[in-house]
């Protein structure tokens, strides 16, 4: 079943792209989408789009959070309020 989140995180663009870098080159296992906006107090908010949950979890755990750790110095802040979104709906290629 596909998941869903919007998430909003308190690091700028700049920020953003170190972890972006830190990902690497291949794709994230289960990620259909992922959205990066910036928000009007100068935060970024998150749109994601998953296989699943659990493909999502793993993806964090293996990946995103030691991406996110590099890229600020082995600070890792908690983890954001994330709101997940009821889907109704999905369509595209990769869904």
């Amino acid at each position: 079943m596909v998941y869903a989140f919007t998430q909003d995180v308190p690091i700028d663009f700049e920020t953003y792209e170190k972890v972006i870098a830190n990902l690497g080159d291949e794709p994230l296992d289960g990620c259909l989408v992922h959205l990066c906006t910036r928000r009007d107090d100068g935060g970024l908010r998150y749109f994601d789009v998953w296989e699943s949950e659990e493909k999502c979890g793993v993806a964090f755990e293996q990946r995103i959070h030691p991406a996110v750790y590099a890229a600020l110095n082995g600070n890792m802040p908690p983890e954001p309020f994330s709101e997940q979104l009821t889907v109704l709906h999905a369509f595209g290629s990769g869904v």
